[in-house]
């Protein structure tokens, strides 16, 4: 502002124009300026408030667009506009042909001056006239617009968006509901999530798809722990869930639960085909637990605050803004701008439940290749036991804790009923009991 208090300072008469939002939000300013896809409103006292575009109401965005539209046809007429402002040298030719007539006719011969010029009425206001002539096409400027002159364009610069660092107050608040079972820490560059890779809720009950793994527990702490970026930053191109990142962590939830893609190794939608239970996970080869689609159950412990953060930085919420308002379109990547102007994602109930693109960068491991590839840095699991088959038929009807260490699994298959009995002690040592659905039981033991 080019004054105190701006355009529209308190105390004076001003009509401010209301925008809606697709949220429903109401938001008074009159347009000042646009800059990538933001608006920008001068609001009373001279405050600037900037809006994305696609946040707006369709109505909202065409008078956006048409205002946008119409500054740059005034900019461009102006720009277009090159006058000659110069003072071009032949504009002095009649000056200087009379000087120098005169100089000639005054170095022969002085007397024709004195006569004709200095003592003649009739002479001094010929010579008068001339020389005011003279004088006013020397200092007439050029107002024809030069068509011949080259225009250089203006350089353009990209403009870089940057987003504010995540502060780690935030974050750390988000995780708070789920202490001391997790643990939380951070430096410069990353928030770093510690846990044992066991929810606060119960597993696998109601999966139908059964691999035969069972959830034990994970050594996420340390340099093992998982990793969120503090400063995220748009990706060029979002890297799309349906032709990558089938391997690895996309997010992490607050309960210090890895979120994996919501399409398995073999591009099958986990969810639709039975394989995860009633809270939206399931294990993987390594008897890691994780999830597949949102777990919007957290909503209930963590209110407003992020149900996850993906692992290019940006967080996921539920079903609500953070404002609590009702949750607004979405775009490809499941996520879109809040009324604060950061990025964040959304868990829903229907595909992709979380991330249908990476909208930040990412660095991938270059081991791996698309689509199995996968995210780093990220946590890793260690393996107890050889990853086991599929068990057609099986459903999962409990899931109860024995003791401290160790679970009871039941399920059915057909009429009868099949267990598995499980436990680990301080050493992890590990200790399997299979019982099929004929009553027979084998015990294994591994040691970690």
């Amino acid at each position: 502002m080019a004054h105190e208090g701006g355009h529209y300072a308190n105390g004076k008469d001003i009509v401010l124009n209301t925008w809606k939002l697709q949220s429903g939000q109401l938001i008074q300013g009159n347009f000042s300026f646009a800059k990538d896809d933001k608006i920008f409103l001068e609001q009373e006292g001279g405050q600037i408030k900037s809006i994305y575009i696609n946040d707006l109401s369709v109505q909202d965005q065409k008078l956006a667009r048409f205002k946008i539209a119409r500054y740059a046809q005034l900019n461009d007429a102006y720009l277009n506009t090159s006058q000659d402002t110069s003072y071009p040298l032949s504009n002095f030719l009649p000056l200087c042909i009379i000087g120098l007539l005169l100089w000639l006719v005054y170095t022969f011969n002085k007397e024709l001056i004195q006569i004709y010029i200095l003592n003649s009425k009739i002479g001094s206001a010929a010579f008068s006239v001339c020389f005011i002539f003279s004088v006013l096409i020397a200092c007439s400027k050029s107002t024809t617009t030069n068509s011949n002159t080259t225009t250089t364009n203006p350089i353009v610069i990209p403009i870089t968006v940057t987003i504010p660092k995540t502060s780690f107050g935030f974050m750390d608040s988000a995780f708070a509901a789920f202490k001391p079972s997790i643990s939380t820490s951070w430096d410069d560059t990353y928030f770093y999530i510690a846990s044992t890779g066991i929810p606060n809720h119960n597993m696998m009950i109601g999966i139908t798809n059964w691999q035969q793994q069972v959830p034990i527990t994970q050594p996420y702490n340390g340099t093992n722990s998982w990793s969120i970026p503090l400063q995220p930053a748009y990706a060029t191109t979002p890297l799309s869930t349906k032709t990558n990142l089938m391997k690895g962590a996309v997010a992490v939830a607050v309960n210090g639960i890895p979120i994996f893609n919501a399409l398995n190794n073999r591009g099958e939608d986990s969810y639709k085909i039975g394989e995860l239970d009633n809270w939206g996970g399931h294990c993987g080869k390594g008897d890691d637990y994780h999830y597949h689609a949102a777990p919007m159950h957290l909503s209930t412990l963590n209110g407003l605050k992020p149900i996850a953060f993906a692992v290019d930085g940006f967080p996921v919420y539920g079903s609500k803004e953070p404002d609590g308002a009702s949750m607004i379109a979405l775009d490809t990547c499941h996520g879109h701008n809040g009324t604060n102007g950061l990025y964040h994602y959304h868990g829903t109930t229907d595909y992709p439940y979380v991330i249908g693109a990476l909208k930040g960068k990412v660095t991938l491991d270059p081991n791996t290749t698309a689509p199995e590839n996968q995210v780093i840095p990220q946590a890793f699991t260690k393996p107890v036991r050889p990853a086991t088959s599929p068990l057609s038929g099986a459903a999962i009807t409990d899931f109860t804790a024995v003791g401290t260490n160790g679970y009871l699994l039941t399920y059915k298959r057909g009429a009868k009923n099949g267990y598995i009995k499980y436990s680990w002690d301080l050493n992890n040592k590990y200790t399997f009991i299979l019982t099929d659905t004929s009553g027979n039981a084998v015990t294994n033991t591994y040691q970690r």
